[in-house]
């Protein structure tokens, strides 16, 4: 017989995603699902489109993140296999069938990820385009075993979810590196590309932009920690490209300080960084066509300074605040960073 599969979407204002992701849920080759929906104090009349489409919805009361929703939606399931998916994403209709498989056979295995799909959910921006190709290369380009978690879409065996405790409820950018983090000291962390869903990629750059500070400033504590990079953007060579970005965006007064010939440090940082993340550009040039291609490396050179000067940021925060003495255990210490 077949184990309950308990899928958990934590919503907030996502009535113009919801119905499409919850479909999905509906149209699993997989069975038997519930189906619980957090719904995280919204305003747009979201829950009430997961109670028409047969949904139990569990509110948490107040506006509190997606770490508490998760952890109210586990607190409410019966299942003993947690599936979370996020509400702007719908899933393959095979998705949670492949996830119950290796979660099944594989008991080393504490979570199996998916990736996003080359289309997102909904047209969108430029901007949109721009998100969905590289989060497309960047949750592609690994087959196995990972160091963080894509909470988008992931599956647990509920008895690992209580082993390893819930989400941190004071993180609302790095839950899921730390998440990731702790489940892998005991567990192997997997992505598989078998398992997809379209996700509804952010619409403007600034939105964008403000997730990628936040995000790196406030994973910085960890990975230092950690010692260690938790793949997608943060990968090592991504991380160098970084490093260059800055140094091109610092090298630009130097024509005017020692001539002509600093005009090629500049150029020549910028082409590093791209050679150090060519496999994403090729995608989108492939794919996207010159004219989309030059946008996408503008906004790419963009967004890799962006993290660079959050990653600088958050370095400076960390040795600011880092008590002396032995390093800590716990990896959550880190949530006001």
């Amino acid at each position: 017989m077949n184990p309950l599969v308990s899928v958990i979407v934590p919503s907030y204002n996502s009535i113009a995603t919801l119905e499409l992701c919850l479909r999905s849920v509906a149209t699993q080759t997989y069975q038997p699902i519930e189906l619980i929906v957090v719904d995280d104090a919204s305003t747009d009349g979201s829950a009430q489109v997961a109670r028409a489409m047969g949904a139990t919805v569990v509110g948490t009361g107040s506006n509190s993140g997606q770490s508490v929703a998760r952890n109210l939606g586990a607190e409410h399931a019966t299942g003993e296999i947690l599936f979370f998916l996020d509400s702007d994403v719908a899933l393959d209709p095979t998705g949670v069938e492949i996830a119950v498989s290796v979660l099944r056979d594989q008991p080393g295995v504490g979570a199996i990820c998916g990736v996003y799909d080359a289309e997102p959910l909904l047209p969108g921006t430029l901007a949109t385009r721009y998100r969905t190709a590289q989060q497309y290369v960047w949750f592609n380009e690994v087959e196995g075993t990972i160091p963080g978690l894509h909470t988008a879409l992931f599956a647990i065996r509920a008895e690992v979810f209580a082993e390893t405790g819930p989400f941190d409820p004071r993180l609302r950018h790095t839950e899921d590196q730390d998440y990731g983090y702790r489940l892998g000291r005991r567990y192997d962390v997997r992505v598989t590309t078998a398992i997809r869903g379209r996700h509804d990629h952010d619409a403007t750059l600034r939105t964008i932009l403000r997730k990628v500070f936040h995000r790196t400033r406030m994973g910085m504590p960890l990975w230092l920690r950690h010692r260690t990079l938790p793949g997608g953007a943060a990968t090592g060579s991504r991380a160098l490209a970084s490093v260059a970005v800055a140094g091109a965006a610092a090298a630009l007064p130097l024509p005017l300080l020692v001539g002509p010939v600093g005009a090629v440090a500049t150029p020549a940082l910028v082409a590093t960084a791209i050679g150090l993340d060519a496999a994403t550009y090729r995608h989108v040039f492939a794919t996207g066509g010159v004219g989309f291609g030059v946008y996408f490396t503008a906004v790419q050179l963009l967004v890799t300074l962006t993290a660079a000067v959050a990653a600088g940021v958050g370095v400076a925060q960390y040795a600011l605040t880092r008590r002396p003495g032995p390093p800590q255990s716990h990896p959550t210490s880190h949530a006001n960073a």
